[in-house]
């Protein structure tokens, strides 16, 4: 098992560099003072990793963010992400510039291909190649691949991914993948780690966080760390970021992982990357 420390430890991806294991999402968080406060509420509170995507219309609110935060943006590790129909080698190179302007940074910590696109992904993962040989980014990787598009991707990639973030929680957890990815030394990364809400009708969950003296929510993020996984939820509320952070005080016994392992069912509560074409 991934050593867990503190809010602001890491993961080592397969280039050295350290990835933060938690950090904050900022999907449907509405650009403008929403955005800007919940990424300064979180990186005051500690937090050193900030999720974002061209696709979500808020990178210049997270640019804001970090800049009016307490932390300089040398300690942040940022993420964004080349969205659909900017793939292709050059237009992803301009969209890549078009995210830096919107962020007002010169560089970024990772960034990922947002979806598979077949044939297309791998001129868009040429221009990722190119972007890291720059030293532009310092890491980069793909969103929901499963093992054929990652399988397919490596026939024709120089870099083997450092990420792949995919929708991940109790009924989607794919054993399979996870190892697919430890395998070849690419970071499993979880997106939707709430099920989008639907987490908290459980009544396993419920009796977890009664066992742990948790919420439901510390359960699930705690069992993602303990199984290697990245973890960035989302919110926008500031006691929501600080009480989803406090994951260090306890530890999920084997057992309970196993049971919450268990309740995989393969479902989605986000699209399916072999048919989500937008």
């Amino acid at each position: 098992m991934k050593k867990i420390t503190d809010l602001q430890g890491s993961f080592a991806l397969h280039n050295g560099v350290q990835m933060p294991y938690f950090g904050l999402g900022v999907y449907q968080s509405e650009d403008g003072s929403e955005v800007i406060n919940a990424v300064k509420a979180a990186l005051n509170h500690g937090y050193r990793h900030i999720d974002t995507a061209a696709i979500y219309d808020n990178e210049e609110g997270v640019g804001t963010g970090i800049r009016e935060s307490d932390v300089d943006r040398k300690d942040v590790f940022l993420t964004s992400k080349v969205w659909n129909t900017d793939q292709g080698y050059d237009a992803t190179l301009k969209a890549f510039d078009a995210s830096l302007k919107r962020l007002e940074t010169d560089y970024l910590d990772l960034y990922l291909v947002h979806w598979p696109k077949g044939e297309l992904s791998k001129e868009t993962w040429k221009a990722l190649e190119k972007l890291y040989k720059e030293k532009r980014v310092r890491a980069i990787g793909v969103s929901n691949f499963l093992q054929h598009h990652l399988e397919d991707l490596l026939t024709s990639a120089e870099i083997v991914p450092m990420v792949n973030q995919m929708e991940f929680h109790p009924y989607l957890v794919q054993q399979d993948l996870i190892d697919f990815c430890n395998n070849r030394g690419i970071q499993y990364e979880a997106w939707s780690p709430l099920m989008q809400g639907n987490i908290f009708d459980l009544d396993i969950m419920k009796d977890m966080a009664s066992k742990y003296n948790k919420t439901i929510a510390q359960i699930v993020l705690r069992w993602d760390l303990q199984k290697g996984v990245v973890t960035i939820p989302k919110s926008s509320k500031k006691e929501r970021i600080v009480a989803n952070s406090d994951l260090f005080d306890f530890e999920l016994s084997e057992e309970d992982v196993e049971l919450l392992d268990g309740l995989e069912k393969g479902k989605r509560f986000g699209p399916d990357p072999d048919s989500f074409d937008f």
